[in-house]
């Protein structure tokens, strides 16, 4: 049995545990999936804390939603698609409640709110090329649209095949390969400089 298949099968056995009352199989499923998890959502939402609490929360959701769960079912992207569905909820969220960004200058003072707090780490001038060029690719990558940034994040850093991915997001495996040619040419564009 190849490896993925057994990870597939210990995934529903949890479940059907789950389902049967034992709590303590989500902890099982937790540790299988948790840095995963963690990592899309990190990816989706560029905040380590938002992905914290995001990944928490689908957990939470994997708990109260048990008996839906279908043992037919890939247990990984049914998870991935209650962690999409928050993601989105989140981007709604932020959307409706907007921060104050510490680049934003002040008025009074022309200088920005994060110039005026200490920090330990090196300026943006002392930081590395790689560090500078990972910025500038995390940054085209969430000013592309969600469900563009959804697909390429699914398939390009979760290894996901364009068919777990269209399940994970509800549509077409020819409405993520469309999105990922897309995300692709507009990340190519906003970064033909480092390229």
């Amino acid at each position: 049995m190849s490896a993925t298949l057994e990870a597939d099968a210990r995934d529903r056995a949890d479940m059907e545990q789950l389902q049967a009352g034992r709590a303590a199989a989500l902890n099982d499923l937790m540790d299988r999936h948790a840095a995963p998890l963690f990592h899309f959502l990190h990816r989706l939402t560029g905040n380590e804390d938002d992905a914290n609490d995001l990944a928490q929360e689908t957990f939470v959701r994997v708990f109260k939603a048990k008996d839906s769960f279908r043992l037919d079912q890939k247990f990984s992207t049914w998870l991935f698609a209650i962690a999409a569905n928050l993601a989105r909820n989140h981007f709604r969220w932020r959307g409706r409640h907007p921060q104050v960004s510490l680049e934003a200058e002040s008025a009074e003072t022309e200088q920005t709110l994060g110039g005026t707090l200490p920090s330990n780490l090196p300026s943006p001038r002392e930081a590395a090329l790689a560090g500078e060029r990972a910025r500038a690719v995390r940054s085209a990558v969430a000013a592309l649209p969600p469900d563009l940034r959804e697909a390429l994040v699914l398939c390009e850093w979760e290894e996901c095949s364009v068919a777990a991915a269209a399940e994970i997001l509800k549509t077409t495996p020819k409405a993520v390969e469309s999105r990922l040619y897309r995300a692709r040419q507009s990340l190519r564009a906003r970064l033909q400089d480092w390229l």
